[in-house]
């Protein structure tokens, strides 16, 4: 399997990221965000956390409107697998691959510190690696973190089984406490939480890593 991870201005988790993806068995190509396509042989996509452009105009707007978007959006339209995560989750909102919007967090304060999860649907490769209502602990460091949606969207996440991961204690004011989405495909997954700053024993834990390894061996079942 083959991931390509994205780099714009301001990512700084894109090495994190890659190296997730390598130590999970995965051959990884770094791509640059003025790039008009991906390489060759791309499954999965991964949309780094940091700040994109600063940040400016809203969190994500901007890359969302960067060159090497097209190809991911096109890669998602074909059905390839994309990861975003903080930041990359952002960018794949203002994308429109994913619902909702991730706005201030309610506190108004950055938030930085390891967060227990329950993992909410296992409906979807990225869940692989977790059973239903497992509680895992990944870190979050995020100040527009709080995902909003309206009531429909709400109800049609509910319904379609499309939480894939809610907070144990909601640190941001999330609605219904989600921490991470799909796609109506399920082959999308938008996360704040940080699974590749948790993804070896370095880190203080490993709950990340199960992301990794068990996305490899579903993206081979899918």
């Amino acid at each position: 399997m083959k991931a390509a991870v994205i780099t714009f201005p301001g990512s700084n988790c894109d090495r994190d990221l890659a190296v997730a993806f390598e130590q999970a068995g995965f051959r990884v190509a770094r791509v640059w965000h003025k790039d008009t396509a991906l390489p060759e042989g791309i499954d999965v996509v991964g949309v780094p956390g940091g700040f994109s452009y600063g940040d400016y105009l809203r969190c994500g707007a901007i890359a969302a409107q960067s060159p090497i978007s097209a190809a991911v959006r096109d890669h998602a339209a074909r059905g390839g697998f994309v990861l975003g995560i903080c930041n990359g989750f952002q960018v794949l909102t203002e994308m429109r691959l994913l619902p909702g919007a991730l706005m201030r967090n309610a506190g108004l304060k950055f938030v930085c510190k390891p967060v227990r999860l329950r993992v909410v649907s296992t409906a979807s490769a990225f869940a692989e690696g977790y059973a239903a209502g497992q509680e895992i602990t990944l870190p979050v460091a995020h100040h527009d973190g709080n995902f909003t949606i309206d009531d429909e969207g709400l109800r049609a996440l509910q319904d379609g089984d499309r939480i894939a991961f809610a907070y144990s204690e909601n640190p941001n004011g999330s609605m219904g406490g989600i921490a991470g989405v799909l796609s109506e495909n399920r082959r999308v997954l938008g996360m704040m939480p940080h699974p590749e700053r948790a993804a070896e024993a370095l880190h203080g834990s490993t709950d990340g890593a199960a992301l990794f390894a068990g996305l490899m061996r579903g993206m081979a079942l899918a």
